[in-house]
């Protein structure tokens, strides 16, 4: 996965109550909840806990340190205590903020992205607001959502407000004397999950992040759901909407293997749609091999399909090395390409490989480094098979691609004409000629034997969702 200027995704958000008479507090299973969404981003870190009196929060830049170094020797962390919290794995804005709103005082944090932020904030100030976090120009989104909410007349009509203003998406968590708000997205955009245990109740992003933790899924939050849980009950304070368009890239790529989404397992996902891959495919290839980590379960499932044996000729040196997507700068982003992915020379030289990977966002990666260690390493072919079609529009709701020259496919497509074009209806079709010519292009310029792309059908049979229950938006620039 080669990811691009922004080079993030989304945030992992994490909302914890214990009951009160329970002898353990809320913070080891916080802590160890947020920490299991550190493969959502590494900008900041951060958690807030409430003693009943006042909340506690702490947070920390993690772009050189995992979250777990900074936190666990961090004497603020060791003296905080209490029976609810809220965590999160941050990949732009600092967050949790502690604010005071005319309801009372919150820690609130999120994930998604508003692309009217801008506008929004404008209107505040010019109404008499004032913002003090800001990113590189923008306002922090979390204190945007704040005063957004703040606008209704009480806390469930400000969230609904929110939701009726921003173009984008914002699921969130709120923390306060109530207890804690869990509200996802309008659109269920980004997953927001219920489990508990007794004694606890826990709502997060990924599901992999309390299945060690010892808490058992309840519900998944429908789109636009809002609850309200503490120490005794869950309240549900919004039903959910029937439109759901949840982000089919969390399946792709973003998920972590463990983790489900509707009731669907990543993992799963990711060899049924191998599976699918080799059932349309036609080559004579010695062995199949996936980029780890993300590519490696299609390469299974494509190897159980086709007979083909699977093998690691690639292999990723894990320590020290996080995901290359996650570094905000790109020459820090290609030298952990670079660095981490070893070959096994003999299990490539004279091979034809059928080389799976989730996805082809800006290709550098893929071509500078690791294409290039195959054939140097004397592989005879290299077959890319990738698990998701040809990357087109720059996402509008989530943190990722934000601009058309950051993908390969729209490169291409320029390449050929000299210059972007608006028309892209004959290039989202894999039967037409001019994708044809499109995957020829790509095929030079990557330097492959060839390149094939999953159809966006079998993408999306494999999530057993359904085509209206999903955003495709980058593939398709369908808007809801």
């Amino acid at each position: 996965m080669q990811k691009g200027e922004e080079g993030k995704k989304m945030s992992g958000i994490v909302g914890i109550v214990t009951k009160k008479h329970c002898k353990e507090d809320c913070k080891q299973d916080l802590f160890y909840a947020t920490d299991y969404h550190s493969h959502l981003g590494t900008s900041y870190g951060g958690m807030a806990i409430s003693d009943g009196n006042k909340i506690h929060k702490k947070i920390h830049t993690i772009e050189k340190a995992q979250f777990k170094t900074r936190f666990i020797e961090d004497i603020d962390y060791i003296e905080m205590k209490g029976h609810s919290g809220i965590g999160v794995i941050s990949d732009r804005d600092t967050q949790p903020l502690v604010l005071r709103l005319k309801f009372g005082e919150y820690s609130i944090c999120g994930t998604g992205f508003i692309n009217n932020q801008i506008e929004l904030a404008d209107e505040l100030i010019s109404e008499g607001a004032i913002f003090s976090e800001m990113v590189n120009g923008c306002p922090n989104q979390i204190e945007l959502v704040a005063k957004l909410i703040n606008k209704g007349d009480n806390l469930l009509s400000g969230i609904e407000y929110m939701h009726s203003r921003i173009d984008g998406s914002m699921s969130l968590l709120l923390l306060g004397k109530e207890g804690l708000f869990a509200a996802r997205d309008k659109y269920g955009r980004t997953p927001l999950v219920l489990a508990e245990k007794e004694g606890a109740k826990i709502v997060v992003s990924e599901t992999c992040s309390y299945k060690n933790l010892n808490f058992t899924t309840k519900k998944f939050l429908g789109p636009g759901e809002i609850l309200l849980l503490n120490g005794n009950k869950t309240e549900v304070l919004k039903k959910a909407e029937k439109d759901l368009r949840l982000c089919a890239f969390l399946y792709v790529y973003t998920g972590f293997p463990a983790s489900e989404y509707e009731g669907k397992n990543v993992e799963e996902f990711r060899e049924d749609s191998g599976r699918l891959m080799a059932k349309n495919d036609d080559i004579n290839a010695n062995l199949v091999t996936g980029i780890a980590d993300s590519g490696t379960a299609y390469s299974f499932g494509y190897s159980y399909e086709s007979g083909i044996p699977v093998k690691t000729p690639l292999l990723k040196y894990t320590p020290g090395w996080a995901r290359s997507y996650v570094p905000p700068i790109q020459e820090r982003r290609d030298l952990v390409a670079l660095m981490k992915q070893i070959t096994a020379e003999a299990l490539i030289e004279k091979q034809r490989l059928i080389l799976t990977e989730d996805s082809i966002v800006r290709g550098t990666q893929l071509k500078n480094y690791l294409l290039v260690k195959l054939w140097n390493a004397g592989a005879k072919e290299i077959h890319a098979r990738i698990a998701c079609p040809a990357l087109m529009f720059p996402c509008k709701y989530l943190f990722s691609t934000r601009k058309i020259d950051e993908l390969f496919a729209r490169r291409i497509i320029k390449k050929i004409h000299g210059k972007h074009i608006e028309d892209l209806g004959p290039y989202l079709d894999p039967d037409s000629k001019e994708y044809a010519e499109m995957i020829k292009e790509m095929e030079k310029d990557l330097n492959v034997t060839s390149l094939k792309y999953q159809r966006l059908e079998d993408m999306i049979k494999a999530t057993g969702l359904g085509e209206d229950n999903l955003c495709t938006y980058c593939w398709t620039g369908k808007e809801d």
